[in-house]
């Protein structure tokens, strides 16, 4: 208990510079192995066919709703548990993380219905490819109807991240993406022994490797984590922390939604040039190795900007800010470096046709203008959240997204077709970092600034 307890502490109390980087590293590591894993996956994928690749880059808008309602919840427990530790309010901590993990089996129920009765209705709305209809409805339904291990898995992640451990996360992490990542080719292409089965077995590997990683998470919340304490059973669920949870849980679920709603958008616009649609997969695919530190750094911020928000300690609240938002620049600029420099080399991972390479090498230099702007936006919506101010996150991404990227996609591709829709992005990059400027100073002089400087 007193070591766990001193781990908690040590937000409070360490200095931030070295804190950061103890608590970034192991999310930083796990995401970007779990992000290499899925660029590793498109590249199997793609070897069956570029038909294949399309199919999976149309499920991704559901994928990453999925990924939505399972983090929401999880941002929003994360939130809550770090704030009442600061306040020294372990009980209700506690009770936050037991509820966060029953509502990880609302969550399934939702994504299993969809994935029965929707995958054929939503597939058939953007291909009339047979081929790629089957496939992408093959992956679609494996992937939601197992989705139990993978809604679990999240919860208890951000539960474990919410203390301050996260070298257990990243094992929990780690575990799946290994899982995955040795299972992939062996039911891909039947290796030793194993059934070929195509696009079905990469589902199926992506749902045995979530499983391991809900196992492991499950030891490690019932048996590793002491500073709070979880029960799975023998507890009343109370409104006030659902409600409190999804103070913060809902925006940011809402804004992650935002974004596939973005996506499915852009896949509309794009509906006649199925290889721009493949280019665009590959695009997110890509982006996420640039995105996954900035997201670890970000998630290493978030508890310790809740924990001395809760304890109202404003010199380390805003030197946390300082930091985590310096390294996340200075992350995107070295990305959009490789995005500029190396285009090609980065398409040819994925067996690129010459018409992929023709849609591909613009589309990588456009977009990834977007990445320094969108630094600030990253680490600035972590700033609500981590204070309760979810609704800011989300308004911020209903602007760049919506508003911001889909009619100017749409203009742009009127004006001069696929390549010029691009700009897109960066555009919207730039009107998200005007108005979360705006949405920041005014926490700051309403919340933060009322903060003691300690």
């Amino acid at each position: 208990m007193e070591k766990n307890t001193e781990k908690t502490n040590k937000m409070g109390t360490m200095p931030i510079g070295s804190l950061l980087l103890s608590m970034a590293w192991p999310p930083t590591l796990s995401m970007s192995i779990n992000a290499l894993y899925n660029i590793v996956d498109s590249v199997f994928v793609a070897m069956l066919s570029e038909g294949a690749l399309t199919a999976v880059s149309l499920v991704m808008p559901l994928q990453m709703l999925m990924v939505a309602l399972g983090v929401g919840t999880g941002v929003g427990v994360n939130s809550l548990i770090a704030r009442r530790l600061g306040e020294q309010r372990v009980n209700e901590a506690s009770l936050a993380a037991s509820i966060g993990i029953r509502l990880s089996f609302v969550n399934y129920f939702v994504v299993a219905l969809i994935g029965i009765f929707l995958s054929s209705t939503f597939i058939g709305a953007f291909t009339s490819d047979e081929s790629v209809f089957f496939d992408a409805t093959t992956y679609l339904k494996i992937i939601t109807i197992g989705s139990f291990f993978f809604m679990l898995q999240l919860s208890m992640e951000k539960i474990i991240q919410s203390t301050g451990q996260m070298v257990l996360s990243m094992i929990v992490t780690i575990t799946g993406a290994l899982v995955n990542l040795i299972l992939d080719p062996i039911l891909i292409f039947g290796l030793v022994g194993a059934p070929k089965l195509g696009i079905a077995g990469a589902a199926i590997a992506t749902v045995i490797g979530q499983a391991a990683s809900a196992s492991v998470a499950l030891f490690i919340c019932l048996k590793k984590i002491s500073s709070i304490h979880i029960k799975l059973l023998g507890f009343n669920v109370d409104r006030k922390t659902i409600s409190d949870i999804y103070n913060v849980g809902l925006p940011s679920m809402v804004m992650m939604s935002i974004n596939s709603i973005m996506v499915l958008g852009y896949n509309a616009i794009l509906a006649a040039h199925a290889t721009a649609i493949a280019v665009l997969g590959i695009y997110f695919k890509l982006q996420s190795i640039i995105l996954m530190p900035v997201f670890g750094v970000n998630q290493a911020a978030m508890p310790i900007l809740g924990y001395n928000f809760g304890a109202r300690n404003k010199a380390r609240f805003m030197e946390t800010y300082r930091k985590a938002l310096g390294a996340s620049v200075v992350i995107m600029i070295i990305g959009m470096a490789a995005f500029q420099i190396f285009p090609r080399e980065l398409l040819m991972i994925f067996s690129a046709s010459d018409n992929m390479y023709k849609i591909g090498i613009p589309a990588l230099r456009i977009i990834s203008l977007c990445f320094i702007p969108a630094a600030f936006g990253i680490m600035r919506s972590t700033v609500f959240q981590a204070t309760g101010n979810g609704i800011y996150s989300l308004i911020a991404s209903v602007v760049r997204q919506l508003i911001g990227i889909l009619p100017i996609a749409y203009i742009l591709m009127q004006i001069d077709g696929v390549t010029l829709s691009w700009y897109s992005f960066p555009i919207a990059e730039i009107i998200g970092f005007v108005l979360s400027t705006i949405l920041f100073r005014k926490l700051y002089n309403t919340k933060i600034s009322q903060l003691e400087a300690l």
